[in-house]
């Protein structure tokens, strides 16, 4: 297998400790959902879009040192049964009583726990606590995030169990890194939503749906390749570790077609439908009042040009893309 530079072994090192989306994919896809919002909102989140951006990996950054942390970014819904996917009881306190806490902490919890941040970003509306209402929609729109990657909904998280490892990383950081700017990402204003808990449910659904073909396109994908071609390695701490090549992602990426794509698109969505209906639930308190400093001429102006290239698909043409400013600095 072939060696390679110390550029790419710092990109894929970086993408495999990453969870969900990779730092890259989550910092895109809250820079996305700000363009969603209506225009009571978006100027209170675009005047915080450093911060929201920035923030939108600290739930990762906690599972260092959080032992409670990881079970909030997954639900291995697999284990419990071919048909858990449509049986398991949406209300936490009816999953419990059915599988014990232990259980659900053990194969992840995280259509519960948006549930949960969906209710504390509410109370910070309510309150009308800047601090908290920039705090909770980072971490909740993280959550949802995580929710739209096939590979968070089961068990076979990283294709260990049919050896395909390192799957994970492959689909949800790697591509990303490599292809988002040629998606078309979009999506519309944000809506209300009658029952948030609903909602999330619908999207771990529709995820977990996009298993079959995720694992399926990388078997069939894999017979083109030897694993001289579809695997780099690269030497950490002593020992050997391989990697999904590129040459293997781009005809990975071209037999999945828009799946990830649509489903960062979809991702974006959701965070903007969640915080809308937090702030309507929280009693729609004015946000230009509790903006610190209202937004300048420039910014406004800043803000018309990016949503203007957002909805023609040219935010990483224009280079636009916080993210993808920073990676190209580092």
């Amino acid at each position: 297998m072939k060696k390679i530079s110390l550029l790419a072994i710092t990109l894929l090192v970086c993408s495999a400790l990453s969870y969900g989306w990779g730092f890259f994919g989550h910092k895109v896809v809250h820079q996305l959902a700000i363009y969603n919002l209506p225009k009571q909102l978006q100027g209170f989140y675009y005047k915080h879009q450093n911060y929201m951006i920035a923030k939108s990996i600290r739930p990762d950054e906690r599972r260092n040192d959080d032992p409670t942390e990881a079970p909030r970014h997954f639900i291995d819904i697999d284990v419990f049964g071919e048909e858990a996917i449509n049986t398991m009881p949406e209300a936490w306190e009816a999953a419990a009583e059915q599988y014990s806490v232990d259980t659900l902490l053990k194969y992840g919890i995280v259509p519960w726990h948006v549930v949960v941040m969906q209710e504390r970003l509410t109370n910070a509306f309510k309150q009308q606590n800047v601090d908290s209402i920039l705090y909770y929609s980072a971490d909740l729109g993280h959550y949802i995030a995580d929710a739209h990657v096939p590979l968070h909904t089961t068990v076979n998280y990283d294709g260990q169990l049919t050896e395909q490892k390192g799957m994970h990383s492959l689909w949800e950081s790697k591509l990303p890194e490599m292809f988002a700017q040629t998606y078309k990402l979009n999506a519309k204003q944000a809506e209300y939503l009658p029952n948030a808990e609903k909602q999330i449910w619908k999207v771990v659904r529709n995820t977990y749906s996009l298993i079959p073909n995720t694992l399926e396109y990388e078997r069939e994908v894999s017979k083109n390749f030897t694993d001289e071609t579809k695997y780099d390695r690269v030497e950490r701490y002593g020992k050997m570790r391989q990697y999904y090549s590129d040459d293997f992602a781009k005809a990975y990426q071209q037999r999945l077609g828009s799946m990830v794509e649509q489903q960062m698109s979809a991702a974006a969505q959701e965070v903007a439908n969640f915080w809308y209906t937090a702030w309507v639930d929280g009693g729609k308190p004015d946000m230009d009042k509790l903006m610190y400093q209202q937004l300048t001429k420039a910014e406004k102006k800043q803000l018309k040009q990016e949503k203007k290239a957002f909805k023609r698909g040219e935010l990483f043409e224009k280079d636009l893309v916080i993210a993808a400013k920073k990676a190209d600095k580092e």
